[in-house]
């Protein structure tokens, strides 16, 4: 373990009011040691898994395998059926992850095929099924991602009921992507993208469901935008806000948030010595048989908006298809670091 992650993990008194989104082909166990580095208190999410995927692999272990060091972490299952989703829960739960969250938001034609996803919001006694099913199999608390509507079912009131149902089965945290969702028509990027955010109809149902943890997605893509968006205009305060594709993009703009959404007076370290722990995790790693690129990927972004941040990508890009010249990366991070520092 490098040793700014053997110094920031395990910090007590983490909550959602603070989150990064469970992303495919980002949050994998690689970029969430990263962001563990730059942020103590932000709660991480896995990658969306199966349930069906962790219960009938010979090899669970590499769907939930992690480390202490990106501990409090959630891991996102897919699914629909009751049994399977409690038998995954209860291994998520063994392995050590801090919350099972189930994926009611994902639009894509693969996932709506399978039954799970956002689909699932036009059966909430399903959604509730399932919830009611993981909660007596774990300890830890049972959360649900979810959109605003789907397709035509995108009113106040079939919101409202979604949320009842599944309250009832014992979800108290809900994340709403504050979007809805066409499961036909659009692709998940364009779900992301073309309907229209309603943050008001977030904040309606946190003031229909006062004792709920009410956590904001969608759309936010800056610390200045995320603390905004805590609290409407009339005073309506939410419990959390989820960012996913700009911090990955960009990942040092989480360097602010323990100071700015929990306090924490802790400087924030700088990017070169977060690349010096990261690439000492990667060498790790490499040696251990993953390929190269599946690692550093997830560094690219990391002097984002820096003089400097071009040199740092085609770096990571060259090393990465090479294998090679890891301490060269770790020179170059140094270099520019210090070039910031000079002009700020």
């Amino acid at each position: 373990m490098g040793t700014l992650v053997s110094q920031i993990a395990n910090k007590p008194g983490n909550t959602h009011r603070f989150c990064i989104a469970p992303m495919m082909d980002c949050t994998d166990r690689h970029c969430r040691y990263l962001l563990r580095l730059v942020t103590r208190r932000t709660r991480l999410y896995s990658e969306m898994v199966t349930s069906a995927a962790i219960v009938r692999s010979p090899d669970p272990g590499r769907f939930l395998e992690f480390g202490p060091a990106e501990k409090p972490l959630a891991m996102q299952l897919g699914g629909s059926e009751p049994v399977q989703l409690a038998e995954a829960a209860r291994r998520a739960e063994s392995w050590g992850y801090d919350e099972i969250n189930l994926n009611v938001g994902c639009p894509s034609e693969r996932v709506t095929s399978g039954r799970f996803g956002a689909c699932l919001m036009a059966e909430p006694a399903l959604v509730a099924e399932c919830v009611g099913a993981m909660r007596a199999a774990v300890r830890v608390p049972v959360t649900v991602k979810t959109r605003i509507g789907i397709d035509d079912l995108d009113s106040d009131e079939h919101l409202d009921e979604f949320i009842s149902t599944v309250a009832a089965a014992g979800c108290n945290t809900f994340i709403i992507h504050a979007r809805k969702a066409w499961l036909h028509g659009l692709s998940p990027k364009e779900n992301r993208e073309i309907p229209p955010l309603r943050y008001d109809r977030v904040y309606k149902l946190k003031r229909s469901f006062p004792h709920l943890e009410v956590v904001l997605n969608g759309g936010l893509k800056s610390l200045d935008a995320a603390s905004a968006a805590l609290t409407a205009a009339d005073g309506t305060a939410l419990d959390g806000v989820m960012l996913g594709r700009a911090p990955y993009d960009a990942p040092y703009m989480l360097a602010e948030v323990d100071r700015l959404f929990f306090g924490d007076t802790a400087a924030a370290p700088g990017r070169a010595a977060i690349a010096t722990d990261y690439i000492a995790y990667a060498r790790d790693v490499i040696a251990g048989g993953l390929r190269p690129h599946h690692v550093l990927r997830h560094m690219v972004g990391l002097f984002h908006g820096c003089a400097g941040a071009r040199g740092w990508r085609q770096a990571v890009a060259r090393v990465g298809q090479s294998g090679t010249d890891l301490h060269e990366l770790k020179a170059l991070a140094q270099r520019i670091d210090e070039q910031v520092a000079l002009a700020a």
